[in-house]
């Protein structure tokens, strides 16, 4: 049986053991799905020297069954559906519209409220990390790679503490690497592979973002800079 991570933390840490080959390089940026990524992406920014960002996405749940993802979108209003739940629930076009407008209005919220007005993270021609705590299903992170693409980032490197092994292998074709520190099998939920596993909160996402934002310097921080 895999070992469980501590923490957030100790899976960061843990993580950027795996992901040495991007230390030290300029060209390299690390993206945070929120909440729960962020204490990940804070280590693994730490280790490998290199800036820290959130990239934002929200579950798109069935309405009255939200906890069943019927997709994700991410930043830009990039949405990707599953199409096996919504053709087998017969969801209509006005129902998914409606849910995605009100995700939308939240990312826009948290994206506020995370960075302080901070600009965000150039990506055009660098090696972008997303990372988050953990892959399931993995819709949040497919939609996170959907948005990400148009950005025109260099390299898109997915990057998690802890995966089911099928979901693992399908981002294989997904994106230009796929990096999983344990893929247990069964794995059931992210959760269970963590002996801390509670709610990340806002504050904890703006404290880390604030402190990784001081490690570097503003010019890496704005699109468009050279």
């Amino acid at each position: 049986m895999a070992s469980r991570f501590h923490d957030r933390a100790d899976a960061g840490r843990q993580l950027a053991k795996q992901l040495m080959e991007y230390a030290d390089r300029p060209d390299v940026v690390v993206l945070a799905l929120p909440r729960g990524g962020v204490p990940v992406a804070y280590e693994v920014a730490r280790t490998l020297n290199a800036p820290l960002d959130v990239f934002l996405v929200r579950k798109l749940g069935v309405p009255g069954h939200e906890e069943l993802a019927m997709g994700a979108i991410a930043s830009d209003g990039i949405y990707v559906l599953n199409e096996a739940v919504v053709d087998s629930l017969h969801i209509p076009d006005s129902v998914i519209n409606r849910v995605v407008a009100a995700e939308q209005r939240e990312l826009e919220r948290r994206e506020q409220r995370y960075r302080d007005d901070r600009p965000a993270l150039e990506v055009r021609d660098r090696i972008a990390i997303l990372v988050d705590d953990g892959l399931a299903t993995g819709a949040s992170m497919r939609a996170a790679a959907a948005a990400l693409r148009p950005l025109r980032p260099a390299k898109i490197v997915v990057a998690v503490p802890a995966a089911a092994p099928e979901t693992c292998e399908e981002f294989r074709g997904q994106v230009d690497q796929i990096v999983c520190a344990i893929t247990p099998d069964p794995f059931y939920a992210v959760g269970l592979w963590y002996e801390d596993f509670s709610q990340t909160t806002d504050e904890e996402v703006r404290t880390l973002l604030a402190q990784a934002a001081g490690e570097h310097p503003p010019a890496l921080r704005e699109r468009g800079a050279a």
